[in-house]
Order: C-alpha cells, then structure tokens, then sequence
C-alpha cells in the first residue's frame, strides 16, 4: 500500500514531475494527479498500482510501509543504498 503522501514525497526525492512519473509508470497524468490527490492509502486498479510502484522503485525509490523497521516508525520514502 502507498499513501498520496508518500507518492508526492517519493516523486519529489526522486526529481520527478507528474507527467515524467506517467510517462516512467505507463500511466496517464490525470492518473497520477488523482493518485496523489486521494485521502490516505490510495485506492484504485491494481495494475496501476503495480506500475506505479515498479517506476518508483526503477527509479531509485524505496518505500516504507506502516510498521516496516524505520527510527522513527510510520510509513515514508527513501532512496535506496548501493
């Protein structure tokens, strides 16, 4: 699960603006744009999600889910280590 927040901070440490992340995912703008807009944990296709999820983590993006080990609990975003 990915939260809104999550996907503006992700899409924000990864130097991306919408229509590059729709573009990266095989998504339309609209999409991410509805996406980041949502309350809360975001719902929609799972498809979607999917590859949303796979442009974020091509990109360099690793998230942290609720209850993932992290210093100071919660979800969140990070870069990913080499």
């Amino acid at each position: 699960m990915i939260t809104a927040a999550q996907l503006r901070a992700a899409r924000a440490l990864a130097g991306l603006d919408q229509r590059k992340l729709a573009e990266l995912a095989g998504l339309s703008v609209p999409t991410i744009q509805r996406m980041e807009a949502s309350e809360g944990v975001i719902r929609g296709n799972v498809d979607s999600l999917m590859k949303l999820v796979g442009a974020l983590d091509a990109a360099g993006i690793e998230l942290i889910g609720a209850g993932a080990v992290s210093r100071k609990g919660g979800r969140g975003v990070r870069l990913k280590g080499d």
